[in-house]
């Protein structure tokens, strides 16, 4: 997790204090910006150490080990997850990792940095089944009502969960709870749809190696995405209604919709069900499940 690099640039005898940095960074972001529930008795202006190390999802000691100066070059995965964690800006971000001794994520790169303004918009909207996915389909945040309603998203060895990955192969996007069995759209419209936004992505950014890694990583293990790959198709992938069977509340028929956030090719993707339907009720008995077993929590980040 902590990579020496003895007088790499960036290091921070040159450009600064990693730590105070990030305990500045941590006083000054809101409880509420992040959808912690701060409680009537809380002293702390900003967030707590173990509540940036749950963000971040990192152990409490690293993160005490790097406001006390212990830690200095953090991985990159650990330095954008921290990004992420404590809402930065593009212009910090890249500073955090000019600071811990790394090179900054490049334009030709798919973002996974999720603004300031992107993380309170999802805070805010955490009683609907809402997620954050990068433009390669890569699951970076998610709300407590997806979780309930799908199941905790899965925790691989590397990486992050990914939507393509787990259509193609044998590998999870969620553990638990839920699973769709229904589409408006055909399964294999579907995968098609997903097939052919990956390779009008991969296209925007030629230089992603987590992108040319997945491509390699299905051509050689799925017959199914090799054929559609191949096909040369191309395009965006739209929004469809799914039915979800949850393992307390049964099958949920929810409308999905996929928005993209402009400048980062971002998605963000919801479920929403028509005021006063079956399907609501069922969200509002499992946003009551989910508030009570994730009260003091948050938004996860990662």
């Amino acid at each position: 997790m902590d990579e020496t690099r003895p007088g790499s640039p960036g290091s921070p005898g040159d450009h600064g204090d990693l730590g105070a940095l990030l305990r500045s960074w941590r006083d000054r972001l809101s409880p509420a910006d992040v959808g912690l529930f701060a409680g009537e008795t809380r002293r702390a202006l900003g967030l707590r150490r173990e509540e940036l190390a749950s963000l971040a999802g990192l152990s409490v000691d690293y993160v005490v080990r790097l406001e006390q100066g212990r830690a200095r070059h953090p991985s990159v995965q650990v330095a954008a997850a921290l990004a992420r964690a404590l809402q930065l800006s593009d212009a910090e971000r890249d500073h955090l990792f000019v600071v811990a001794g790394l090179l900054p994520p490049s334009p030709r790169e798919v973002p996974a940095h999720i603004p300031p303004g992107v993380q309170r918009l999802v805070a805010r909207l955490g009683e609907i089944p809402l997620a954050v996915f990068t433009a390669s389909w890569d699951l970076i945040s998610w709300s407590p009502l997806w979780a309930a309603l799908l199941g905790e998203p899965a925790r691989p060895a590397s990486g992050r969960p990914n939507l393509i990955r787990s259509l193609f192969s044998d590998t999870a996007l969620h553990s638990g709870e839920g699973f769709i069995v229904s589409r408006s759209g055909s399964v294999d419209g579907f995968g098609a749809s997903l097939v052919a936004d990956l390779r009008r992505v991969h296209g925007q950014y030629p230089d992603d190696r987590t992108v040319t890694s997945l491509i390699d990583e299905l051509l050689a293990s799925s017959p199914a995405f090799r054929e559609l790959w191949h096909s040369g198709s191309v395009g965006e992938h739209q929004s469809e209604s799914k039915v979800v069977r949850n393992a307390i509340v049964g099958d949920v028929e929810l409308d999905c919709d996929v928005f993209s956030v402009a400048g980062t090719d971002l998605r963000i993707v919801a479920y929403t069900a028509a005021t006063g339907s079956a399907a609501a009720a069922k969200l509002d008995f499992l946003r009551v499940s989910a508030v009570q077993s994730s009260r003091g929590s948050s938004v996860q980040v990662r």
